[in-house]
């Protein structure tokens, strides 16, 4: 029913409960499995943007040294993305499943589907953080977007309720 299954990942507490629902489903359907990981600043996790104007309010600092350590922090977050998609893959083919993973930088909800429509994805799984009200406004919310521009279905894995 599903032969390539796009697994949308960031870095949060949620990454394992969708990494095996996209496993589970991946067994029961023999299908390839593609894991994704969106570099953006809106990641749990990733360094703060760099604001050029930020350093006219603090005499001494240099521009140059705030840029040199933002690049750092951030060569440092992509590392991290990569070792994280490399250990998924690394686990799903212990499973027997092919997989590819990718990392890319930039919007995650507009990449997770540009990316589904170029890999032709049958499916898409990605997890909700369950953001509501004010924040679900300001930071938007990734599934939400998934789910209404998708090329193909959505499952969308719920974080679990907190006793």
């Amino acid at each position: 029913m599903f032969a390539k299954i796009l697994v949308a990942v960031d870095k949060s507490a949620m990454n394992r409960n969708v990494f095996a629902k996209a496993i589970k489903l991946a067994k029961d359907n023999d299908s390839d499995l593609m894991f994704l990981h969106v570099l953006s600043v809106e990641e749990q996790g990733s360094p703060m943007p760099y604001i050029p104007s930020m350093t006219q309010y603090y005499p001494g600092t240099s521009s140059e040294l705030n840029i040199e350590v933002w690049q750092e922090q951030w060569q440092e977050f992509q590392k991290e993305g990569l070792e994280m998609l490399q250990a998924f893959a690394a686990e799903a083919r212990k499973a027997d499943l092919q997989v590819e993973y990718r990392q890319v930088a930039g919007s995650p909800s507009r990449n997770v589907c540009t990316i589904a429509r170029e890999w032709q994805a049958d499916l898409i799984v990605i997890g909700r953080r369950g953001r509501s009200g004010l924040s679900e406004m300001l930071l938007g919310s990734v599934s939400n977007y998934v789910v209404h521009h998708a090329p193909c279905s959505v499952l969308i894995v719920q974080e679990e309720a907190k006793n």
